[in-house]
């Protein structure tokens, strides 16, 4: 049975196992790729232990000027170059949970997500399997992880 309430993205990257572990867990490379087409991160602290803290802010262009949101999660399990598990929850500036519905999204929507990145080497390419559970299959979350997953792929397999 399919999850509706998750998005799933599967994807083969041209990088080995390591680069793409370094693009989910350092901020400077995070921030590279991660967030819609035409979205950037001027923020991304990242404590990748277990129990460590995330806090991202992600800006964007629209008609009526320049858009911030700001995520905010915990690392749940870490298995270096096989698994990430961390949650994520919209916030403040200062990481404190907002409430989704005081932030425009459906009266449904999850306070609090939960994202797995699975990673497994190929060779010099890598299988990466991300679920982000709690955000519905056919929602805007899940073409924005559509276009930060092709950002990931374009970003790791430029050359250095």
């Amino acid at each position: 049975m399919i999850d509706t309430n998750a998005v799933v993205i599967e994807r083969l990257l041209d990088a080995p196992v390591e680069t793409v572990w370094k693009m989910w867990t350092e901020a400077e490379h995070f921030a590279a790729w991660y967030g819609p087409t035409g979205a950037t991160i001027p923020v991304a602290t990242m404590d990748v232990r277990v129990g460590g803290t995330r806090l991202v802010c992600m800006e964007m262009q629209t008609p009526s000027g320049t858009v911030q949101m700001w995520f905010t999660g915990a690392y749940r399990d870490i298995v270096e170059n096989k698994r990430l598990v961390y949650t994520e929850s919209l916030s403040d500036e200062h990481g404190n949970v907002l409430e989704p519905a005081d932030m425009g999204m459906p009266a449904d929507h999850p306070a609090t997500t939960e994202i797995t990145v699975e990673l497994e080497g190929r060779g010099d390419r890598t299988w990466m399997v991300m679920t982000h559970t709690g955000i519905p299959a056919d929602s805007p979350g899940a073409l924005g992880w559509t276009m930060a997953v092709e950002k990931l792929a374009t970003y790791v397999s430029a050359p250095s």
